[in-house]
């Protein structure tokens, strides 16, 4: 039976803090949630709010540096992000483009302002979300998916008042291009003025919102550019109404309720398999990335 998700809460924008020189975030998931359990299985989510960067010949960015045990969600909205990998997968991230990396039993990594971008300068905008494997997957190959414009599913709204990009799960019979391990849903609504969404996922699913750009009333209370709209876990159904044009992150996971063992770029299930991450990457089993 179908019921209505009651909003939990919706937060302001954390301070920001510097992810390496290039990246400018407020951290939502877990600093705003209180914790790994409550968005369960999203670890993380770091958002890059519309950032006015000036002409570099340098590009900033993040370095080298390792993951394992989870998969790392980057959607760009406005610039772009280069990236390179130890399994050899490369490339840039354009706007309205994703990249879903799977960490699995360890990659090493960096990310950067892509060159073009960093000589013209100009805003900078993007989300990176992290995603918790499930225990019998966390030492699984590494797996890589870039997503392109072109193969995001769009289903059109009433009125020609906007789409819904679907980039994982299943929106009105349309499924997302992203292969994931358990059952996600990430989801860009793109609405005119006027224009509604309405969604639907399960009760226990733990369910979110990030207000791109624009004005949005999220089952009639509103919510502003930059904030994050917590849903209750009481509920299946909410509706997303644009004041004004708008963009907005939607997510919803099935929580795996595992135990979780984290520290810096490694997230396991226990604290001997932390030390064997940390051991692995000193032993250089990680592979090789250049700086």
């Amino acid at each position: 039976m179908s019921t209505t998700k009651r909003i939990d809460y919706i937060f302001t924008p954390p301070a920001p803090h510097m992810v390496g020189d290039g990246f400018k975030v407020h951290n939502y998931i877990p600093g705003r949630t209180g914790g790994f359990e409550r968005m369960d299985p999203f670890l993380m989510l770091d958002y890059n709010a519309p950032w006015e960067v000036g002409p570099r010949n340098k590009p900033l960015g993040v370095g080298v540096h390792p993951h394992r045990g989870f998969e790392t969600v980057t959607i760009a909205y406005q610039g772009k992000v280069a990236h390179h990998d130890s399994a050899g997968n490369s490339g840039v991230i354009g706007e309205g483009e994703v990249q879903w990396m799977t960490a699995a039993s360890g990659i090493l990594h960096k990310e950067y302002h892509e060159s073009e971008f960093s000589k013209k300068g100009g805003t900078f905008q993007m989300v990176q979300l992290w995603v918790n494997l499930p225990a019998a997957k966390k030492m699984s190959p590494p797996k890589y998916q870039g997503i392109t414009r072109d193969q995001i599913k769009r289903k059109k709204l009433a009125d020609n008042k906007g789409e819904i990009e679907i980039i994982a799960g299943e929106y009105d019979g349309l499924k997302g291009p992203a292969y994931t391990f358990s059952p996600v849903a990430l989801m860009n609504a793109n609405l005119k003025k006027g224009g509604k969404a309405a969604f639907s996922f399960p009760a226990n699913y733990n369910t979110a919102i990030v207000v791109i750009s624009g004005e949005l009333m999220v089952n009639g209370q509103k919510a502003l550019a930059n904030q994050f709209v917590l849903m209750a876990n009481d509920g299946t159904d909410f509706e997303i109404e644009a004041s004004v044009d708008s963009i907005a992150l939607v997510m919803s996971g099935e929580p795996l309720h595992e135990a979780i063992a984290a520290h810096g770029p490694f997230v396991m299930n226990t604290r001997q398999q932390l030390i064997e991450a940390f051991n692995d990457f000193n032993a250089g089993k990680f592979g090789h990335l250049a700086d």
